[in-house]
């Protein structure tokens, strides 16, 4: 499991070591929460819905933050939304979320789990003992192990609330009219918001409470688009429990230069399993990001010196490639470990740069008929394009090299007899390289 080195900053308070990096957003009180973050080691949480299989790269900044706070000595909690999932966050989305079975979130919590242990040391012993009713108070069977975190699944205290209990005990503490004020839901408004949706809100702000009273959970954390969710967990503990000690603070998301959320790559979102993205692929993506946003990837998604990381940040013209060479080779060990990161950068130079071999870069098997197939075919066979119509397009376009020399002829017959040494490199557009095998 990886550990953040001790030299990845000099402050030694971790929310001096947050607003460094640049991750900080808002915050529902900056002196109290660094004064809380400097006298004593808290659990805080962060919430995940498990809305897919894998966890990707937006996630993946969330993840880092815990890594910060558990060095720094305090007690992440991973709160898995089996029980909000079922509802749908509407932050930040125009339309509602599809639906999905409680069994297909309950394999997704089990996916996400198993992604998180990669990064974070989990106290497996530990267990929260769930109270009665809405309001009962639960419990911890122990005090979590120092520096290890904390995992729990809403679905324990969601699934199997009474209605009405729940909206007499805790729904009368929201006010329609502020919710309508929400980011979250004005955004939605016009197009239609669904009471569903409309309860998220008081579920998320069930959470806090819930993890504030049964095992004093202090601050909620966020992407910035969770805001009013986190405002009204925030509230709703104080307002209960009658302690003012509780705060919310939210991130930044990762967005590129020109504003647009970054992590989507031409094949889709940037996935942390390698069966879902492979480590050249991910290598690839953050070898190519913009020179106007190295320097923020590097101060978000390493754990370089800070020194570093704006000596690198600063590089200009042609250096700078050396910078998103380090960058890429950074990230892809955080998330697929230092052996994967050192075959995609010699794959990526073999591939871009001549040097070193091409054993690494991503292969496909093909299955060549004995009369042959078609370049186009044969393109989308091993996904490369998509559809017969990028194919024809793209050597149209004259995008599409075979061995290093352009195709220009759509009805190209590929048989085995074109393949050297049981293999043919393909390449598309100017970053896109693919190993077809026999």
């Amino acid at each position: 499991m990886f550990k953040i080195p001790d030299n990845v900053s000099t402050h030694d308070n971790v929310f001096d070591v947050l607003k460094e990096r640049g991750f900080i957003e808002q915050t529902t009180d900056d002196e109290g929460i660094r004064e809380l973050l400097g006298k004593e080691k808290v659990k805080f949480y962060i919430g995940f819905d498990a809305t897919a299989d894998c966890l990707h790269v937006g996630h993946f900044m969330q993840v880092i933050i815990m890594m910060y706070m558990q060095k720094y000595g305090h007690t992440p909690v991973v709160l898995i939304g089996g029980g909000t999932t079922m509802l749908g966050d509407p932050s930040g989305r125009t339309d509602a979320r599809p639906m999905m079975t409680p069994e297909e979130i309950d394999a997704n919590c089990r996916a996400f789990k198993s992604l998180f242990d990669q990064f974070l040391e989990f106290d497996e012993d530990w267990k929260h003992i769930q109270g009665e009713g809405v309001l009962g108070k639960g419990g911890e069977n122990k005090t979590p192990e120092p520096g290890k975190a904390i995992c729990v699944n809403n679905a324990d205290w969601l699934r199997g609330l009474n209605y009405l209990e729940f909206m007499r005990d805790v729904g009368k503490h929201f006010s329609v009219n502020d919710m309508l004020r929400a980011e979250c839901f004005k955004q939605r408004m016009e197009k239609g918001l669904s009471f569903l949706e409309f309860n998220y809100m008081l579920l998320q702000g069930y959470d806090f409470y819930v993890q504030a009273r049964d095992y004093n959970c202090k601050i909620e954390f966020g992407g910035n688009d969770q805001w009013s969710n986190i405002l009204a967990g925030r509230d709703l503990a104080r307002r209960l429990l009658g302690k003012d000690d509780y705060y919310g603070m939210t991130f930044s998301l990762l967005t590129k230069a020109d504003g647009t959320k970054m992590g989507k790559s031409q094949k889709g979102a940037l996935w942390l399993r390698a069966d879902r993205c492979s480590p050249y692929d991910f290598y690839q993506y953050w070898r190519n990001v913009d020179d106007a946003d190295v320097e923020k990837c590097l101060r978000m998604l390493t754990f370089l010196p800070m020194d570093e990381v704006k000596r690198l940040g600063s590089l200009k013209d042609s250096e700078i490639n050396h910078a998103k060479e380090v960058l890429a080779f950074e990230v892809t060990k955080l998330v697929h470990g230092e052996e994967e990161a050192a075959k995609a950068q010699e794959a990526a130079r073999a591939a871009f740069g001549g040097q070193g071999a091409m054993d690494n870069i991503p292969t496909k098997q093909a299955q060549i008929p004995e009369e042959g197939i078609g370049i186009v075919a044969l393109m989308k066979q091993v996904g490369l394009v998509p559809s017969n119509s990028e194919g024809f397009r793209t050597i149209e376009q004259g995008g599409l090299l075979l061995n290093g020399e352009k195709v220009t002829d759509t009805k190209l017959l590929i048989t085995k007899d074109s393949f050297v040494d049981g293999e043919i490199i393909l390449k598309k557009g100017k970053k896109t390289f693919l190993k077809v095998t026999l």
